[in-house]
């Protein structure tokens, strides 16, 4: 038994929004199927700065909107923090695209 407990441990997932960008109900969903699938997992969602969508798996940045321009794949984040929980190292994550969005 002391090797299921070494080889799964609690995974923290970091999500910075924009508030700005009303990116919260995002940060919401992403944090609502984390806990669902991966009950364990501590999740939290903060805001931050303009135009992110940060997220971060044990402090690993595996998707910055910045950077991408886009929303991660939810299923990907699921996975990677599964990956976490058991021991093995995470991944940068799929981007969805972003279909809703107007510039004015």
């Amino acid at each position: 038994m002391a090797q299921s407990e070494e080889t799964s441990w609690k995974p923290r997932v970091d999500i910075e929004y924009c508030n700005v960008c009303n990116s919260k109900p995002q940060c919401v969903e992403l944090a609502g199927i984390i806990r669902e699938q991966i009950p364990e997992a501590e999740v939290v969602c903060r805001t931050g700065r303009r135009g992110s969508f940060e997220v971060q798996i044990n402090d690993t940045l595996v998707h910055s909107k910045l950077s991408s321009l886009a929303f991660p794949r939810y299923e990907d984040v699921v996975q990677n923090v599964r990956k976490a929980r058991d021991g093995l190292p995470v991944n940068k994550v799929a981007e969805q695209p972003i279909t809703d969005c107007v510039v004015q």
